[in-house]
């Protein structure tokens, strides 16, 4: 297509000239800006026709202001494109004076262009059904192209398959046009152009049908990528001018003038010749090249961005603890040095994969290309954020702790998976030391009743600890055992020893301090925050047992934690099957958009069917308006505007239709705390999410 545009404009410049049999247009040079033509008319009108022309004032044209670059409104306001250039140059070859004033989007009643003082309208379709419409004076076609159809990516087209096809237009016409030639196509009027190709690119209609100039310009834009276009024989675009009169005056003067308008425009329109045509529409498609929005540049960059956002998110919340940090370490001078020394440590800790972060996005962003290398540096920026997630995480658990609000749940635990888990997970990280890793796992009582996220915490963190601090093919050993108590329960002891290197005496005295690290340039690179040990110790306390040690400098560590629990029975083994009753359409009720596309994307790629609510009103709106059945889940922000989470949920459930109750609502929230956990299930939620969301979490809840 490009090849042989520019053929034709060579040829165009080559020639010494050509002529209409009406009037003669000189096109031995090359072709001058619209501005710069003469205006000089040379038809060769009647003395009625020129009377006319010289009795009009200016004519009040109305133009399409949203197909570039057929015709649209500029930045400027201004009307521009081919259609632009076209009726310029009929308004200097027949003398008319032209004021160009935007029609608006959809539908244009005639009722409309009366009231509002219109006497032409451009981008009129030329099709017998405008022709014969009573009031409608159309001239001849000016302007001549193609319809072209676009559907997505292996879609199967058919002109006898009954498809869903969205159109912009609003003309009843050209829905005429359509049916007539296409009868099982089912057509659905959309608001504006972008519309329809949204609904298409989604699924919700198979095709569209647009001019072929104003497709490639869309089609340029990352939102669509995944569309094509489909050749389809016989889709003429013919575009002429229609005059606006008076259903009541006709067949009176008004009538009459309209003809004589149709007359002489018909005759501008004639001396046109098909180079002169060709040269503004080259002029039109290359003055107007698609510009990348906001939207698009959100679009290619979605997975970047989110992790961007993540990251300062993060950020934002580390900031908002450092500063009240500081702020409490000027109220105790006591624990001033610790504290500074937490700010430099804290200060490393976010930088560094922060750095990592922006460096990785930076290289995402000149790779985009590269699929397998930008895979890796999305697993890579994931791992980075779940890093600094994690800090957050220690910093508000040693909040809760201190405050006394830290809960711990009671459910049946497995203790030999909970082991057999841990070592799984530790294991790489062994062997990359090339350290000998040792289990000794002896369990009388492997089921009891306990906070089993907080056991694996502790004994996560005295294995990661261990791991940092013992030199590269040294030995580290998990030992397990239990003892029966007096009243019933039992003890668990687990016991975590290394040949590292040990701590000194003088930091033995503060292992446990809130902050505090041996920072002795034999550990540089180590370091963590200086509060898992603290959060250890006071998880363990909890549970009713301790976290003691015993240490000695280059010799090694022994961490010995022990809790108290009730035994309970062993729960039968359930089958990893996906739930045959899990929800087919899911609501997602969610204000911010980065958020609900994030769900909704993770949810549409397992099969899902999802529908959004931007605040908690819209949620109880659309699950009312909804088939009783039609939602087996609702995803349930907490902080929404309107009516928040919990409003939302008290509303559905008070709903008088058989399925208010018995839906599943879930919060997905960032709230965190367990007050917030109880707050959403006393509401009448039956789940709790937090955010960052655990995919796999959601998927499970979802019984996939």
């Amino acid at each position: 297509m490009k090849r042989s545009w520019s053929v034709l404009l060579i040829i165009l410049l080559l020639l010494p000239g050509l002529f209409c049999p009406v009037c003669a247009l000189d096109l031995s040079e090359d072709f001058p800006p619209l501005a710069a033509l003469p205006d000089r008319p040379t038809l060769d009108l009647t003395p009625e026709e020129q009377a006319f022309v010289a009795a009009q004032d200016t004519l009040r044209v109305g133009y399409v202001q949203d197909r570039v670059p057929v015709s649209f409104q500029g930045k400027d306001g201004s009307f521009q494109g081919i259609t632009r250039y076209i009726i310029d140059r009929v308004a200097r070859l027949s003398g008319l004076q032209f004021e160009y004033v935007a029609l608006p989007g959809g539908a244009v009643t005639y009722e409309y262009l009366l009231e509002g003082g219109f006497d032409l309208v451009t981008s009129v379709e030329y099709n017998k059904e405008n022709l014969g419409a009573r009031g409608i004076l159309t001239s001849e076609p000016y302007f001549s192209s193609r319809k072209v159809v676009v559907g997505r990516e292996g879609l199967e087209f058919s002109a006898s398959n009954p498809h869903t096809v969205a159109i912009s237009s609003g003309s009843q016409t050209i829905e005429k046009v359509l049916k007539g030639r296409f009868p099982n196509f089912t057509l659905s009027n959309y608001d504006t152009i972008p519309d329809t190709f949204d609904v298409v690119k989604n699924g919700d209609e198979d095709l569209l049908i647009q001019n072929q100039y104003v497709v490639e310009y869309l089609i340029s834009s990352p939102l669509y990528e995944g569309l094509k276009v489909i050749p389809v024989l016989g889709l003429d675009d013919q575009l002429c001018f229609s005059a606006v009169v008076s259903f009541d005056e006709r067949p009176g003067p008004a009538h009459e003038d309209g003809l004589m308008l149709i007359q002489i425009l018909n005759k501008a329109i004639r001396c046109l010749t098909e180079d002169e045509v060709s040269t503004y529409t080259i002029q039109g498609i290359m003055e107007n090249p698609y510009h990348f929005t906001l939207r698009d540049f959100t679009y290619r960059y979605r997975y970047a961005i989110t992790v961007l956002v993540l990251a300062l998110l993060v950020i934002a919340v580390l900031a908002v603890l450092l500063t009240r940090q500081r702020l409490r370490s000027l109220a105790d001078r006591a624990d001033a040095r610790a504290r500074e020394q937490f700010l430099s440590t804290m200060s490393h800790e976010i930088r560094t994969p922060l750095n990592g972060l922006i460096g990785l996005n930076y290289l995402m962003s000149q790779r985009l290309d590269d699929r397998p290398r930008t895979e890796e540096y999305l697993r890579r920026s994931t791992a980075t954020a779940q890093y600094l997630l994690s800090l957050v995480n220690d910093i508000l658990d040693m909040s809760r702790l201190q405050g006394d609000k830290m809960q711990l749940e009671e459910k049946p635990v497995d203790l030999s998976l909970l082991c057999s888990t841990v070592c799984t997970i530790v294991e790489s990280g062994m062997a990359e030391k090339h350290l000998h890793f040792e289990t000794q796992i002896r369990l009388e009582q492997p089921w009891v009743a306990g906070d089993g996220v907080r056991i694996q915490q502790v004994i996560m963190n005295l294995l990661d600890n261990a791991r940092k601090f013992t030199q590269e093919g040294g030995s580290v050993a998990l030992r397990v055992s239990q003892s029966p108590e007096p009243d019933g329960r039992v003890l668990t002891v687990v016991r975590v020893e290394d040949n590292g290197r040990g701590m000194t005496e003088a930091f033995q005295k503060r292992v446990f301090d809130s902050f505090a690290q041996e920072l002795d340039g034999v550990s540089k690179g180590n370091q963590g925050t200086g509060l898992g040990l603290p959060i250890s110790r006071s998880l363990a306390r909890l549970m009713g047992g301790d976290l003691t040690f015993t240490s000695e400098k280059d010799v090694g560590s022994s961490f010995v934690f022990t809790f108290q629990a009730q035994p309970v029975p062993a729960e039968p083994e359930q089958a990893l099957t996906q739930d045959p009753d899990a929800p087919s359409r899911v609501l997602v009720a969610e204000d911010n958009d980065l958020n609900a596309e994030i769900l909704m994307e993770i949810l549409q790629d397992e099969g899902f069917t999802v529908d959004r609510a931007v605040d908690g009103r819209q949620a109880v709106d659309r699950f009312s308006a909804s088939a009783p059945g039609t939602y087996g889940l609702i995803l349930m922000d907490m902080q929404m505007p309107n009516l928040d989470g919990c409003q939302a949920t008290r509303a559905i459930r008070s709903l008088q239709r058989p399925d208010a109750r018995t839906v599943r609502i879930v919060a997905c929230t960032a709230n965190a705390y367990a007050q917030d956990r109880q707050r959403a299930l006393s509401s009448g939620m039956d789940g709790f999410l937090s955010k960052p969301v655990d995919v796999d979490a959601l998927l499970r809840m979802l019984g996939r």
